[in-house]
């Protein structure tokens, strides 16, 4: 018996099909490049200029010439205020005041509003710097590798006048008057940001619910610190809740799957992943809007007009 020929009709259609599973089937070499990290520079920096300033802070306080019984004398300038004054080895109130610790007369009332500012550079003691700077290197120098500079440094700055805003606000209604310094604020910003990072590239992580777990316990390990007496809690809220809502916004990266165009051939004609998933997109408005939000109401209370400072 002979074997049957296949029609011209037929080859045309294992052709279309062969054409079309060929477009539709993912090229091999579509796995993109991993991301290069970024190298931190900025804050290392950050660290070098703390640190500067509170040694700049001790050549201010020069305790020898207050008459005080300083601790380590033999530092002659650089010595400590006696334990009972400042238990963190460090300088003066009234020294930290000079050079731009947070005071709510100061801001509110002599229109110091740089003092938001400023009082991120400053340390009350040695042991506050020591705590402040191994959170700095653990935490900041991983986010910039692998955010790169402009965002972790935007973070930082945003989360320090958060951190700032909550302290003068809780000032507001206990009429304390003691002032408040540290860069405690920024740096629970960039744990706040953490959190929402993880949350926000949800689709990204291997080792979700471990991770998550881990990171709980270290935010509420460092929120217990804040109820120590004599530590600012408020700031650290303030800037964690000002991270916590910036991750979203600017911490966000592309879902797990996506390729970018730059990455698949000119003839690719399959399907691709969009950028971001919806939730994405929701939960990163939501929080701007808070953010916006927030930062009206905290900077209204302070310099806005009545309506405005006579909220609750």
């Amino acid at each position: 018996m002979g074997e049957s020929t296949p029609s011209s009709e037929d080859m045309e259609k294992g052709r279309e099909k062969r054409q079309k599973s060929r477009h539709s089937m993912p090229p091999p070499h579509l796995c993109p490049p991993p991301p290069k990290p970024w190298v931190p520079w900025l804050m290392p920096i950050v660290f070098v200029v703390n640190v500067a300033m509170f040694m700049y802070t001790m050549y201010v306080n020069d305790c020898p010439t207050t008459g005080e019984k300083c601790l380590f004398p033999f530092l002659k300038r650089f010595s400590f205020q006696p334990f009972r004054e400042n238990p963190l080895l460090g300088p003066a109130a009234l020294t930290l005041k000079k050079l731009g610790a947070l005071e709510l007369q100061l801001v509110v009332e002599g229109g110091e509003g740089w003092r938001l500012l400023s009082c991120m550079w400053l340390h009350a003691g040695v042991v506050h710097l020591l705590f402040n700077m191994l959170s700095l290197l653990f935490i900041g120098i991983r986010l910039e590798q692998e955010f790169g500079f402009i965002r972790i440094g935007f973070l930082y700055l945003l989360a320090g006048i958060g951190g700032s805003l909550g302290s003068t606000l809780h000032r507001m209604r206990t009429a304390s008057p003691t002032i408040s310094v540290g860069a405690s604020g920024a740096l629970f910003g960039l744990l706040g940001a953490m959190l929402s990072e993880l949350l926000i590239n949800w689709t990204i992580y291997v080792n979700k619910c471990t991770a998550l777990l881990i990171l709980m316990v270290v935010i509420a390990v460092n929120m217990a610190v804040g109820f120590i007496p004599k530590v600012d809690s408020s700031a650290h809220i303030g800037g964690f809740l000002a991270g916590f809502f910036l991750g979203f916004v600017i911490l966000v990266r592309p879902q797990y799957g996506y390729i970018s165009s730059r990455h698949l051939p000119s003839t690719y004609e399959g399907r691709r992943k969009s950028r971001h998933k919806f939730y994405q997109y929701v939960l990163g408005i939501t929080a701007f809007v808070f953010l916006v939000l927030g930062y009206t109401y905290g900077f209204g209370k302070l310099y806005g007009p009545p309506a405005l400072k006579n909220l609750p």
